[in-house]
C-alpha cells in the first residue's frame, strides 16, 4: 500500500512563502471592510495576525510555520493571506486529500537551514517525498489519525480544566492578596521560611552517570522537576555547594530568572537530595508548621502581584531581596493542609489522564511511522 512515493510538488498546485503584512490595508480586528484573515508564523491564536480586504490564497490550503515556532501545521479552509515567510501549500484535490497532506507534512523531518537562525524554506520543503496511497486509503488513514488526535486534544483539555479547577478552589478558599477578604495575618516570606536562596553562581564540571544533578529553569515545568534533561555533575562540585543550595523533600522551587519566571515545583522526586540548583532557580525551605508548600505554590500562581521583576539587566529577574520581603497572608495551617489534600486528589486524576495522554501520543507516533515512514 505504501510503495507509491510522491514528491510534494507533484500533489500541490502552489507552494510559496508569504511576504510582508499589507499594513496600508489591514485591521487588528475583523470589520466589514477587513474580514480576510492574515496568518503569520506561530501557534498562538492559530497564527492569526490580523485582517485585510483581499485574499492571496482562495482555495483550501495548508500552512507551515517557517520561522520562530517551526513546523506548526494548520489547515486553512477559508481564503487568507500568509505573511512573514509562512509557507502555504495548496493541494490538488484530484490527487490528495487535504488532511492527508496535513499529516504528511507533520511527519516532515526539519534538519535546519544552514543559517544562524533556524528556518524552513520553500526549496527545503520541495525536496520532501512521502507515501501516497489511493484516495480511499487516504480517507481511512485520516479517519484513524483524526480519532487519535481528537482524543489527545480531549485529554489536554481535561488536564487544563483540572488546573483551572484547582486555581478557582484556591481563590474560593483563600481569596487573593489584593483583597484578603478573610483578614488573615500577613508575613514576609523570609519569616515563614527557614531559608530562601538561589542556586549555584558559576558553572559545574559535568560528569555522565555521576548520579548528581544540576537543575535549572528548563527542567522546571508542568509543576514538576524533570530530570531527563538535567546535566549530571561531579561529586566534588555537588559537595562544594551542597549546604547552600541543595534540595530536600518538600522544598519549593521557583524560576527567578529569564523567560520562564514564575514556573514552580515542589521537590518530591527520588533524586531530589542528589540535586544542586542553578542560579536561575530560587529555593524556599519552608517552616511546615506555618506554611504548606502547596499553599505557597498556588499563592504565586493566583497572585501575579507577587512577581516584582527587575529587568535592568539583559533578562528579567526576581531578586532574592524582593522575594524575601514579599508579603503573604497566612491562613490557619489546618486550612492550608485541607487545600493541599484537595490538590493531591486532583493530582491523582491528572496522573491517570496523563498516562492515557502519553499512550495516545505513542499511538499517534506509531501510526505516523507506519503510514509516512
Amino acid at each position: 500500500m505504501m510503495d507509491n512515493f510522491v514528491n510534494i510538488t507533484d500533489v500541490c498546485s502552489e507552494i510559496f512563502a508569504g511576504g510582508d503584512a499589507p499594513k496600508p490595508n489591514m485591521s487588528v480586528t475583523k470589520t466589514d471592510e477587513y474580514k480576510i484573515p492574515i496568518f503569520s508564523n506561530g501557534e498562538a491564536d492559530n497564527g492569526l495576525y490580523g485582517y485585510t480586504n483581499f485574499a492571496r490564497v482562495t482555495k483550501p490550503s495548508i500552512t507551515v510555520s517557517a520561522r520562530g515556532t517551526i513546523g506548526f501545521v494548520a489547515v486553512r479552509n477559508e481564503p487568507f493571506v500568509p505573511i512573514v515567510r509562512l509557507i502555504s501549500l495548496t493541494p490538488d484535490p484530484e490527487k490528495i486529500e487535504i488532511r492527508y497532506l496535513y499529516y504528511a507534512i507533520q511527519n516532515y523531518k526539519f534538519d535546519g537551514s544552514g543559517t544562524s537562525i533556524p528556518q524552513l524554506t520553500v526549496p527545503m520543503l520541495k525536496k520532501y517525498s512521502f507515501p501516497l496511497p489511493t484516495k480511499e486509503q487516504q480517507l481511512a488513514i485520516i479517519d484513524q489519525l483524526d480519532n487519535v488526535c481528537n482524543l489527545i486534544s480531549l485529554r489536554r483539555q481535561q488536564l487544563a480544566k483540572l488546573d483551572e479547577f484547582v486555581k478557582s478552589r484556591f481563590v474560593e478558599m483563600f481569596g487573593t492578596l489584593s483583597s484578603n477578604e478573610h483578614h488573615y495575618p500577613m508575613s514576609a516570606l523570609k519569616d515563614v521560611c527557614r531559608k530562601i536562596t538561589d542556586g549555584k553562581h558559576g558553572g559545574c564540571e559535568q560528569e555522565a552517570d555521576s548520579g548528581y544533578y544540576y537543575v535549572g529553569a528548563r527542567e522546571i515545568y508542568d509543576g514538576e522537576i524533570h530530570y531527563d534533561t538535567a546535566p549530571q555533575i561531579t561529586k566534588t562540585d555537588f559537595e562544594k555547594d551542597y549546604r547552600r543550595c541543595n534540595l530536600e523533600q518538600g522544598d519549593f522551587v521557583l524560576v527567578n530568572t529569564g523567560a520562564t519566571i514564575g514556573k514552580s515545583a515542589i521537590a518530591k522526586h527520588p533524586l531530589t537530595e542528589c540535586t544542586l540548583l542553578q542560579k536561575s532557580v530560587a529555593m524556599f525551605k519552608i517552616k511546615p508548621e506555618i506554611i504548606s508548600a502547596v499553599f505557597l505554590k498556588y499563592c504565586y500562581e493566583a497572585n501575579p502581584e507577587m512577581y516584582t521583576v527587575e529587568s535592568a539587566s539583559a533578562q528579567p529577574n526576581l531578586l532574592l531581596s524582593r522575594i524575601n520581603s514579599t508579603l503573604i497572608y497566612i491562613p490557619p495551617i489546618e486550612r492550608q493542609e485541607q487545600f493541599a489534600a484537595f490538590v493531591e486528589q486532583i493530582d491523582k486524576s491528572k496522573f491517570e489522564i496523563q498516562k492515557s495522554l502519553e499512550k495516545l501520543e505513542m499511538l499517534k507516533k506509531a501510526l505516523m511511522q507506519k503510514y509516512f515512514g
